[in-house]
């Protein structure tokens, strides 16, 4: 059995729970983080468009991209010591949501937290990366939630029936 878990910052805790409960100890488990594209292309936007016309030397995105780098790494090498057993590391940049699903080609489960809004149930409790990842995963999904779900008090009332 091959399980994929993506890890996101705030969420990854509930993720390596879910594997520690629910996957077997053969498993072979890789724990996943991709880094999106936005914040180090912004920065390299501006600097070339504002300021650093002929000094690439001075781009503030390649600086942010090493920085989200030794983040990524942080937080697989504290999510394997939380798992406690055997696992692979992995870490790809680029649309996350495209990236999360081609990880998980050939595996037999996806392990993902929900990363929208967690106050009350609903499908609003799936961002969008996370409701692709969802939507076009090529294997079965264990969606957690980060914390306790909320009650079932939370679902809207239905709509009236109309006659």
């Amino acid at each position: 059995m091959r399980v994929i878990a993506w890890l996101v910052e705030g969420t990854w805790p509930a993720c390596v729970d879910a594997v520690r409960a629910h996957v077997p100890e053969s498993a072979e488990v890789m724990l996943l983080h991709v880094s999106g594209p936005d914040v180090p292309g912004l920065a390299h936007g501006a600097f070339a468009g504002l300021l650093g016309r002929g000094h690439p030397e001075r781009d503030p995105g390649a600086m942010l991209e090493t920085l989200g780098q030794g983040t990524a790494a942080g937080l697989l090498d504290a999510a394997a010591e939380r798992l406690g057993r055997p696992c692979a590391r992995e870490e790809r940049s680029g649309r996350v949501e495209r990236e999360v699903v081609a990880a998980a080609e050939g595996a037999d489960l996806l392990v993902l937290a929900r990363d929208g809004e967690r106050s009350r149930l609903g499908p609003k409790s799936l961002g969008p990366a996370a409701r692709f990842a969802v939507d076009h995963a090529p294997c079965p999904v264990l969606l957690v939630w980060p914390e306790p779900a909320p009650g079932l008090e939370t679902i809207p009332p239905a709509p009236p029936r109309h006659r």
